[in-house]
């Protein structure tokens, strides 16, 4: 099961830094993709605490750097909501999530949907992986503190 997360796991990156490549965005990490990506989600300003809390990214600086990287390319911009800093897509980070959207709908969805999948199966599997990562945070927890 592990070396199947792996692999999953790395063709899952590497499908969405070609598919950014293709819709005609930057040089973009698989972690930017996904904060881009996140933060364009219900349009709403997204705090860097709500990123790392949906993205279960334990290190925040890894989620700042990726930020930093998304204003750099005119795809992210800062705000403030009282006291919190908050992220926002640009114009020019919406028209990118849908230009992304396109190619992925062109060249993964109907692919996976030609494997003939019962949707009721896919979300049942999207379920049991949640509920493994939640296992492997918690083991991850005990670990530390055995450590």
């Amino acid at each position: 099961m592990e070396f199947a997360l792996t692999m999953s796991n790395h063709a899952f990156h590497r499908w969405m830094v070609r598919c950014m490549s293709a819709a005609g965005g930057p040089d973009l990490a698989a972690l930017d993709i996904l904060v881009l990506h996140l933060v364009h989600h219900r349009m709403r300003p997204k705090s860097l605490a709500d990123i790392s809390l949906v993205l279960n990214i334990e290190d925040s600086h890894l989620v700042t750097y990726s930020v930093k990287k998304l204003v750099g390319h005119g795809l992210v911009t800062g705000g403030r909501k009282g006291k919190e800093k908050t992220i926002t897509t640009t114009s020019q980070g919406e028209e990118l999530c849908r230009r992304y959207a396109e190619v992925r709908e062109a060249l993964l969805v109907r692919a996976v949907q030609q494997l003939g999948l019962d949707p009721a199966e896919v979300s049942r599997l999207a379920g049991l992986l949640r509920a493994i990562s939640g296992s492997y945070d918690q083991a991850a927890r005990a670990a530390a503190a055995a450590a």
